[in-house]
């Protein structure tokens, strides 16, 4: 079953309902104690925390998402279930993390949102749609339809020119990068041949909201490096914002420049080929040589 603009303006309609719903269950739980366990994922902390709210998130999603499914004839694929392949079976496919960002949910902190994607059986994704429970600030796309803010036209400024700061989104783990001191002294190097004076770090947030803020505080970057071992984010971790980020202008791609691999035969893990996000493209080929 093929989709059309009309289905896929219709299912984002429901994701941005269990996106919202999610959120707000969500947000039932801030000043309460939750369950913190450990789940069998890649070697980063923030990838192996998952709570109590991550599953009822998805409980709630699901509850919203699943007569979809028949009717659409879709697939799943959710970060708190069994990766069952019929993603490989079916036209489209849900991509759905629940909570990314979990860990800085567990600390009290700004970082965490609901993020539920639709992709193609090729890896494309065809609407996007996150929920920044903190701020109630929702994001979504459409393929070919350009990106919304609070559904409003969004058309974020990812120009260079008049800006007095850049912003690097990364990870925690990135501070351990053998070369992450070089990296940050050329990257400063980078922003003063533009005129920028000011070089700041974020590094509390999952990979949705990361991904976002590099729209919302551009110029900006973020990414995840290619590597042997399981890891990179997953599949629903930037499965929702590359179509936010391609449908806004900026520049979201696997590190070698070829398109992102969003159903992945072999793994749900993106660190075959990595993940690199940018406000423009020659902040992206600039990322691309200092860390190649």
């Amino acid at each position: 079953m093929i989709l059309s603009t009309q289905d896929l303006n219709i299912l984002c309609q429901i994701a941005i309902k269990a996106a919202k719903q999610a959120g707000a269950l969500i947000n039932s739980y801030v000043d309460k104690n939750v369950t913190i366990q450990n789940k069998v994922a890649a070697d980063s902390l923030a990838s192996q925390v998952v709570t109590e709210v991550d599953v009822k998130a998805q409980g709630t999603i699901l509850e919203v998402l699943s007569p979809t499914i028949e009717k659409y004839d879709l697939a799943l694929l959710t970060e708190e279930s069994v990766d069952d392949k019929s993603r490989f079976e079916k036209e489209y496919f849900w991509c759905i993390d629940p909570m990314d960002g979990t860990l800085a949910f567990t600390e009290k902190t700004p970082g965490y949102a609901v993020s539920i994607a639709l992709v193609s059986q090729s890896g494309e994704s065809q609407l996007g749609v996150v929920f920044d429970p903190v701020t109630h600030t929702l994001y979504h796309a459409i393929k070919g339809e350009g990106a919304f803010k609070n559904h409003e036209v969004w058309n974020p400024n990812l120009s260079t020119s008049g800006k007095s700061s850049f912003t690097l989104q990364m990870d925690r783990t990135f501070l351990n990068n053998d070369n992450f001191d070089f990296f940050l002294k050329e990257l400063e190097r980078y922003a003063k041949d533009l005129g920028i004076s000011e070089l700041n770090i974020q590094k509390q947030a999952g990979a949705v909201l990361n991904a976002i803020w590099s729209l919302d505080k551009a110029p900006s970057c973020y990414f995840k490096l290619p590597k042997t071992t399981p890891g990179g984010g997953s599949l629903w971790d930037f499965a929702a914002t590359a179509c936010i980020i391609s449908e806004a202008g900026a520049y979201g791609k696997s590190f070698d420049g070829s398109p992102l691999d969003l159903n992945r035969s072999d793994s749900t893990f993106m660190n075959h080929k990595g993940v690199l996000y940018a406000s423009d493209k020659n902040t992206a080929t600039k990322i691309q040589s200092l860390l190649s």
